[in-house]
């Protein structure tokens, strides 16, 4: 049994342990946690790249004591060439999710770390932060399950993409657990942006390597394209409960949807933590929230109303007043995919993050540069070609999935959570804060616990209710007994997604949980801090090989 993992001073939680080992040695030696998620996404990029990748989007939110959490929005936008004219010219009536058409949208999280690290003060370089990173690309990592996997099952919409094989294939074949994995070029990459700084990916001779080679795969992405993409600050969408203050990100991502689902429930006064009510009121508020988003969200440039709109007191009180506790709601709708990692951080001074990184699909689109080692995001196929708010046009950002979330609750505890799952993201969400928050669950009881999805997320095509089979037997003939069309799913799956959160007590006293599905580790911390120059010596020599 996975317990909570205790501490004092700082805390950090990641889907894959070495991730979560590069930010809590920046936390160890001093580092803010802005510096110790600079490092481990550059890490997770390299680690767990059926995940993410340095050619994705990213989104933080960051809480300072005594001021209200800001969110960064590091989301490329559609390449200058990029219309439904183009996509129609080239014989398709929607954007292809794998290859060079699928690689429409500019690379934004590389510009989110450079926002994020002038939030705060800076104790580490650049360089310093990308180190880990560097070494592990250079070195060699060891393939994970869940990427061996995830290749083997994907291969057939892979392969043929330009680039993908030579790095992600073992001499043609899927790598094993446990094979060791190269990337160079990667390494070559993160070197550079470490030396020369995020604007190298964007202005240097990154930008140009990668503009011609977008050019010649007959990507609708430019030079003019990248050189000017820019993450921006912006205020988070934010909700009161009964248990405290919600913050989540504001379109295009869903974070709409995940505060909408918990604004609802919350309503809905349920009082029994794993109770038909409880499972069935968040299944259903889930339903309310993701027709408001199917029908609404898009580029805020381009919604009929502001999504504070959705989040009014009265108007989440209409939606609970929808949900019936005799008859489930019939659910035919448009699933959203995607795959993301999340990560969580706490530091001694207080800062809390939360952390999201994706390239949309496993591997993104799947094309890769063989001369850097990035493989681009395919989050442009969330775009439709049909007129409505998230048609496809030049500089315009699409749909996300992703939502990092937070909470301040009403007793002074920091509640930083999140997950992979596109689809799963916000039902997750909804899951781990209500058991934890609302119901008083351990930290890991509340993420360990059997969850349920609705419809297709990650690695999963079905849109059926879907329950993991160690859930309550009684629970789950109570909902099809409602009407709920229900499938059972091995337990601890990974379509369930990979969840993690990090809390901070007023006290200085911090959690950190992981989910048992993932690959990850958490950890939480009562050094204070220790040698700046033993983390240096360890990043750039022979111990760093041992360590990791």
């Amino acid at each position: 049994m996975i317990e909570t993992a205790y501490g004092l001073n700082h805390a950090f939680t990641a889907p894959h342990r070495i991730a979560t080992k590069v930010g809590s040695d920046i936390l160890d030696n001093g580092g803010t946690a802005i510096e110790a998620m600079v490092a481990a996404a550059a890490t997770i990029a390299v680690v767990y790249p059926h995940m993410n990748g340095i050619g994705g989007d990213g989104f933080w939110l960051i809480h300072k004591p005594g001021s209200s959490p800001i969110s960064i929005a590091a989301c490329g936008r559609a390449g200058s060439l990029a219309t439904p004219t183009f996509y129609k010219n080239h014989g398709f009536n929607h954007i292809p999710a794998r290859g060079p058409l699928a690689a429409l949208t500019v690379p934004g999280t590389i510009d989110g770390w450079r926002l994020a690290l002038e939030q705060s003060k800076q104790n580490f370089s650049l360089a310093e932060l990308l180190a880990p990173a560097v070494a592990l690309a250079k070195n060699g990592i060891a393939v994970t399950k869940n990427q061996s996997v995830t290749t083997c099952e994907k291969l057939n919409t892979l392969e043929d993409v330009h680039g993908f094989s030579n790095i992600f294939l073992s001499n043609g074949r899927v790598p094993q657990q446990g094979e060791r994995m190269v990337q160079s070029a990667l390494g070559n990459t993160l070197e550079a942006i470490g030396l020369y700084g995020t604007n190298f990916f964007y202005k240097g001779d990154i930008a140009e390597t990668h503009a011609c080679f977008l050019k010649d795969q007959g990507s609708p992405i430019t030079l003019q394209d990248i050189q000017c993409q820019k993450a921006e600050v912006l205020k988070p969408l934010s909700i009161q409960t009964s248990s405290g203050k919600l913050f989540n990100l504001a379109p295009p991502t869903q974070g709409m949807s995940s505060l909408g689902i918990l604004g609802i429930f919350d309503r809905l006064n349920v009082k029994q933590s794993e109770s038909f009510e409880h499972i069935h009121g968040l299944i259903e508020a889930t339903k309310r929230a993701f027709i408001i988003r199917n029908a609404k969200l898009g580029d805020p440039t381009h919604m009929e109303y502001p999504p504070e709109h959705y989040l009014t007191d009265q108007y989440l009180i209409n939606e609970a007043a929808k949900i019936d506790f005799s008859t489930a709601l019939s659910w035919p709708y448009e699933p959203k995919d995607g795959d993301t990692i999340w990560m969580g951080a706490t530091d001694k001074g207080g800062i809390s993050v939360s952390f999201i990184q994706s390239v949309f699909w496993e591997f993104g689109s799947g094309l890769t540069c063989p001369d850097t080692g990035v493989f681009f995001q395919n989050r442009g196929a969330g775009f439709s070609l049909d007129p409505g708010p998230n048609q496809l046009a030049p500089g315009k950002q699409p749909f996300h999935t992703l939502n990092p979330a937070m909470a301040l609750l009403n007793d002074g505890r920091v509640l930083s959570y999140g997950t992979m799952g596109g689809e799963g993201q916000p039902q997750t969400q909804s899951a781990l804060y209500t058991r934890y928050a609302q119901f008083g669950s351990s930290l890991q009881q509340a993420i360990t616990m059997p969850r349920w999805l609705l419809g297709k997320t990650w690695g999963d095509a079905t849109t059926t209710l879907k329950f993991e089979e160690n859930f309550d037997e009684k629970i789950i003939k109570l909902m099809r007994g409602v009407g709920h069309e229900v499938e059972l799913v091995p337990s601890f799956s990974s379509i369930m997604g990979h969840a993690g959160a990090v809390v901070r007590h007023k006290n200085g006293m911090v959690e950190s949980a992981n989910d048992p599905r993932s690959d990850g580790w958490a950890y939480a911390s009562i050094i204070s801090q220790v040698s700046h120059a033993n983390l240096l010596t360890k990043s750039h020599g022979s111990q760093y090989r041992q360590v990791y």
